[in-house]
């Protein structure tokens, strides 16, 4: 299906030829059958909103592409980013288990491809079939550990320097090793990324200056290239 945001839009779980990482892209045949009858898949461009916080669930959003952080807003209007989803995530998921309120916003950083399901569909679903079952569990488990590793560096890092190289180093997990370094694709802004460690944007950008003034990195556009992560892991203390 061609889109207006240059997605290779794939309809059906059962034929997708994307690279297949998600938490339900190795279900079952029959699973991913019953999973195409049960979703609607949508195409959003940046910036939209899939669900916000304290909003009664509607059901869970399976990120095919692209990217999306969530978010959580303090009653004075600070607004800390909790994470950045990747593809083949399932958002929403422990609102839509318990009947909760969305914990978290959702919201696109660029174009992306969801799969929407229902609640009602999403939890018979589970419950018919042990599969689904378990990669639910292993989502929320990798998620309960996300937050502890999430806990533990904004709690015992001893300055922004130190959660601004821990940050760039988490993201080295994910990037492109390159004869000269790590190369990341960053589509965050500065005040995005002072979201995420919870300081300020004229913060984030006077730190990035100064650690390309130390050569710890080289910014061109939306690339960062981290040409030895050892020198940020010197200056992580946990």
């Amino acid at each position: 299906m061609p889109s207006p945001y240059n997605i290779d839009v794939q309809d059906q779980c059962t034929t997708c030829n994307r690279h297949k990482e998600g938490f339900f892209c190795h279900l079952a045949a029959d699973s991913l059958e019953t999973l195409d009858t049960l979703k609607f898949t949508s195409i959003y461009p940046k910036g939209s909103l899939l669900f916000v916080e304290g909003e009664t669930p509607r059901g869970v959003f399976i990120l095919c592409s692209g990217l999306v952080k969530l978010t959580t807003s303090s009653a004075e209007g600070r607004t800390l980013i909790v994470k950045i989803a990747q593809q083949g995530e399932i958002l929403g998921a422990s609102a839509t288990l318990l009947g909760k309120p969305y914990e978290v916003s959702a919201e696109t950083i660029e174009p992306v491809q969801v799969n929407f399901v229902k609640r009602e569909d999403f939890l018979r679903f589970l419950a018919t079939n042990s599969e689904v079952c378990l990669q639910t569990a292993r989502q929320l488990s990798e998620k309960y550990h996300s937050a502890q590793l999430e806990i533990r560096s904004l709690g015992l890092s001893q300055t922004t320097s130190e959660k601004l190289a821990n940050l760039l180093l988490n993201w080295c997990q994910r990037g492109e090793e390159t004869p000269k370094g790590v190369r990341l694709s960053v589509l965050l802004t500065h005040e995005e990324i002072a979201q995420m460690i919870g300081t300020t944007r004229e913060t984030v950008t006077r730190l990035l200056s100064d650690f390309k003034r130390r050569k710890l990195i080289d910014v061109k556009g939306s690339t960062f290239l981290i040409p030895m992560k050892e020198n940020l892991e010197a200056m992580v203390s946990f």
